[in-house]
């Protein structure tokens, strides 16, 4: 971590050095170090160490990217000038109008120092619990705990400088029995609050319940699908639904929508980066200050996000989610949320004749984006519901199931949620757990 003085001074160097009529910084670095574990013992142990400088720059409506990890003055105008002769050798963007201004940006207290500063044997000591009480009782214990410490900035040319340092701890498991498996996870920027006997706890009594899973028929059936489950439903409508470039180009069921009903009208999702309960970044990779965008409001189509240059196509303002550039995926909703409902999580099933319980999904894709068709498997935990009661395990399904049809059928929603981080895309989503009736799913494993 170098602290935002060095950082301000390492892109305002880069800055001075460039001749483009417009450039732009991207300062990101990274403590990092994981521990995995299989076989309930500790198999790895890793730690990396990295920054990125991502230098854009631009001349006319030409643009070129370059990037390195290499902070030496002579590396830095290497990086610099392979922008430029990408720049020169591009076509020129007739969308692109400017980089953004300087604007104000929210302060968020995100970096726990003691999560920044957590040790190998700290780590090890969770995972100890973790395969003291698998070998206990005769599951197999695997997963991986990662601590991070991070920070980011983004200048530019225009005057912009914004810089955010922030924390991670994350931690996963798969406890496996010998014909079930359960998983449990935990999310935090405070790896203080990770409580590794409920989570072993969690996961084991699923892995437990799990064994001599039965066959059942595909058909429709209502669904509790647990907080990880709803994950993917929010990552889907992220990635294919609110993004403005989805919706100028016509491949998102947003598009035409705003203002009429869209989901069941007990549905509220939106994104806001400055929330003390996700993982925070109160600003997005061109510096501009992340809003809380209200994407569905009572089942309501209300807005979508946008970057700079979705922005300026409809003479809009940013809205604060663009992505590193080069960016070909438009503005991305990263820190998405679902409203909590009033129900408790374990009563969600009480009135369920029959219905299929979910841990959580695996291995999903898009079928047709405009209507959010996925399909993918269900895994560690599948279950089946009988007059309100959990009675017996399933094998896992295949489900093809359009997630938008899903969340116009949303029975009910639990009252508590939990935070999940994706440490490849750097989004946090918060979401309750929901009871969905008419899930479709088509096939079952053998």
């Amino acid at each position: 971590m170098l602290g935002i003085d060095k950082v301000r001074e390492l892109t305002q160097q880069i800055l001075g050095m460039s001749h483009a009529d417009q450039t732009e910084v991207v300062f990101t670095g990274t403590d990092s170090a994981l521990t995995r574990f299989a076989n309930s013992q500790i198999h790895q142990n890793v730690a990396e160490t990295n920054t990125d400088v991502r230098i854009r720059v631009v001349y006319g409506k030409k643009i070129g990217v370059a990037s390195s990890n290499d902070l030496e003055p002579e590396a830095l105008k290497r990086t610099l000038d392979t922008a430029r002769a990408i720049a020169q050798l591009q076509r020129e963007n007739p969308d692109f109008q400017s980089l953004p201004a300087p604007q104000p940006a929210q302060t968020v207290q995100a970096f726990v120092e003691r999560t920044a500063n957590y040790s190998p044997e700290q780590r090890a000591q969770i995972v100890n619990v973790f395969c003291k009480k698998a070998k206990a009782k005769n599951v197999v214990a695997a997963g991986a705990f990662s601590t991070t410490a991070f920070e980011i900035a983004a200048a530019n040319s225009l005057g912009v400088f914004a810089y955010h340092p922030g924390t991670v701890a994350d931690l996963n498991t798969v406890m496996m029995a010998d014909t079930g498996s359960g998983y449990a996870a935990h999310t935090s920027a405070d790896a203080s609050t990770i409580n590794p006997d409920a989570l072993a706890d969690e996961a084991i009594d699923k892995a437990l319940k799990s064994r001599n899973p039965q066959t059942i028929e595909p058909g429709e059936y209502t669904v509790l699908l647990e907080e990880h489950a709803v994950e993917d439903i929010l990552n889907f409508s992220a990635f294919l639904a609110f993004s403005a470039l989805a919706v100028q180009e016509e491949r998102s069921f947003m598009k035409g929508k705003l203002g009429e009903r869209v989901m069941g009208e007990n549905v509220t999702l939106w994104d806001d980066g400055t929330a003390s309960d996700l993982i925070a970044l109160p600003f997005d990779f061109e510096g501009v200050p992340r809003q809380k965008v209200m994407l569905i409001e009572d089942g309501i189509a209300r807005g979508v996000v946008y970057d700079t240059l979705t922005a300026q196509r409809e003479g809009k303002t940013s809205t604060g989610h663009s992505l590193p550039a080069p960016n070909s995926m438009g503005p991305m909703a990263m820190h998405l949320q679902m409203a909590a409902g009033n129900t408790p999580k374990r009563e969600l099933i009480k009135n369920v004749a029959r219905g299929i319980w979910v841990t959580r999904f695996w291995y999903t894709r898009p079928v047709h984006p405009l209507k959010l068709l996925i399909t993918g498997m269900t895994r560690d935990g599948t279950f089946l519901i009988e007059n309100g009661e959990v009675t017996r395990p399933l094998k896992n399904l295949r489900f093809t199931t359009s997630y938008l049809d899903a969340l116009n059928h949303v029975r009910a929603i639990s009252r508590e949620t939990k935070l999940a981080y994706n440490d490849w895309s750097n989004a946090s989503r918060r979401m309750p757990a929901l009871l969905i009736d008419g899930f479709r799913f088509t096939g079952v494993t053998q």
